[in-house]
């Protein structure tokens, strides 16, 4: 569903929402060839509500991070007015609060409502959406947010009526993918089923499911536009294999687009594993040739350059990177750091995470702070968690010498979240935490564990050694019971 703050549907030609595919490179070398919108992938909603915003100054984006620290959404300005936000969701709160979230950073969102698949549907969402009307109303009319629909698995005119309920809501467009929920990209697009809903309805439609039927270059685009009836199109997987079929002069050679990605890649640190996965989708046939073999091989953004001929740039660039960040700490002077702790009314709070792996198996950051408390005789720490309704996440707040610590951070596990407000105490207090090979960690009950442990050791040890001096009494002593005396035979 939409926010149309900046855009307009009509007339447009749009990079279509693929998964792993509509990544920021993907979405700016698309407008670089003349795209007039372009989607992102579809993200969840229930991992989006739990991300902060963060303005990224050295590469100049706007992220929204996860809990553990990956960067689920990336969009920079260059993109900011062209830019749709697909979301996956079934649930309107969420969908509200994920579009209060990103709503500033771009041009619009949109509610996925036809993927079929079933990481998309068995959560509700996606295709699965279309059975349930009265859900799609619901989640098409929060706040002042507009919608998107992809009715692809009903009759004509069910479609139909389906498109005229959703228009009612107040969406900015309809975007339909002429194929029904069972079939696939060999089965032909049903344009006259997207025709019926552009008759039946006032605001534009975009056409989708046109790219390996009729869209095989930048001419073929206005065929699909007039079969279909739409004032706009979407494509995917022709994007997908080579963007530049958005350029009204005509395409470019796979090498050069190639390039023009892995550049955009590179300068916007793109995750290697999804550079990759973009420029095989690219090769397809190609992957068996010299070049296929060599990017098949590479694991790092730097392996995939030197396998482009593009190992200076990616050096260049890196220096250029490091150059900025030294300059950006630079007229910081003493910048705060990120793990300092600030107040929240009378909470300190730090941005901190409990990562198990990382502490021996008989040691945690409560333990720690319970051992401390007990030493400097205070009250045991006392946890209160809370957990958020949107995504079931807890955040938990310890008090300790009647002074409250929480993390900013949002988790999964109660556990967890109670671990990471136990470390924003220690961290405050300038106290170890327990992690392995830190110095001045006291665990009472593990220090007396191991001197009950020397204790039976060295009980063992005497009973072991008792046992030897029996054994040889045995030997040099008198015979044992039941032995014969040989020589009372003779």
């Amino acid at each position: 569903m939409q926010v149309a703050r900046r855009l307009r549907f009509r007339n447009k030609i749009a990079l279509a929402p693929m998964v792993r595919v509509g990544t920021l490179p993907m979405r700016l070398l698309a407008l670089d060839y003349g795209a007039d919108i372009v989607y992102c992938e579809e993200l969840i909603d229930i991992k989006m509500v739990q991300c902060r915003r963060v303005e990224n100054e050295l590469l100049r984006t706007v992220d929204f991070v996860a809990p553990d620290e990956r960067v689920m959404f990336r969009t920079c300005r260059r993109e900011q007015d062209s830019v749709v936000f697909q979301m996956g969701t079934a649930d309107p709160e969420r969908a509200l609060a994920v579009a209060r979230l990103v709503e500033n950073d771009v041009a619009a969102i949109d509610v996925n409502m036809g993927c079929p698949k079933e990481y998309s549907t068995k959560g509700g969402m996606g295709a699965a959406l279309l059975s349930d009307p009265d859900k799609i109303e619901a989640v098409s009319t929060f706040g002042s947010h507009r919608g998107r629909a992809s009715p692809e698995h009903l009759q004509m005119e069910e479609t139909v009526q389906l498109a005229k309920r959703i228009e009612k809501t107040g969406v900015a467009a309809i975007g339909v993918h002429g194929r029904t929920k069972e079939e696939r990209p060999q089965h032909p697009v049903h344009c006259d089923v997207i025709k019926a809903v552009v008759e039946a309805v006032s605001i534009p439609v975009l056409a989708n499911g046109g790219s390996l039927d009729l869209v095989k270059s930048h001419s073929d685009i206005e065929s699909f536009r007039s079969a279909t009836g739409t004032s706009s199109v979407m494509l995917a997987r022709a994007a997908m294999w080579n963007p530049s079929i958005f350029r009204p002069q005509g395409m470019l050679s796979l090498e050069q687009v190639m390039d023009a990605y892995i550049r955009h890649a590179v300068r916007y640190e793109n995750h290697a594993s999804n550079t990759k996965y973009c420029l095989c989708q690219m090769l397809r046939e190609r992957m068996e040739s010299p070049l296929g073999k060599l990017l098949h091989a590479a694991q790092t953004n730097a392996e995939i350059c030197e396998a482009f001929g593009l190992g200076d740039f990616y050096r260049d660039t890196q220096e250029w990177l490091k150059v900025q960040q030294e300059t950006l700490h630079a007229n910081a002077g003493s910048p705060r750091s990120l793990d300092q702790p600030t107040l929240d009314g009378d909470v300190v709070t730090m941005p901190v995470k409990f990562i198990r792996r990382e502490y021996p198996p008989q040691i945690t950051p409560k333990m720690c702070l319970l051992e401390w408390s007990r030493r400097e005789k205070l009250e045991q720490p006392s946890y209160e968690t809370v957990r958020r309704p949107l995504d079931r996440a807890f955040q938990s707040t310890v008090t300790v010498a009647g002074k409250k610590y929480r993390s900013s951070m949002w988790w999964k596990s109660k556990k967890y979240a109670e671990q990471s407000a136990a470390i924003v105490c220690l961290r405050t207090l300038g106290l170890p935490e327990g992690r392995s090979g830190e110095e001045g960690v006291q665990i009472v009950g593990k220090r007396k564990r191991e001197e009950r442990l020397d204790d039976r050791a060295e009980g063992d040890g005497k009973i072991a050694e008792g046992r030897r001096d029996l054994s040889k009494t045995t030997v040099k002593g008198a015979q044992p019971k039941h032995h014969l005396d040989k020589s009372a035979l003779r």
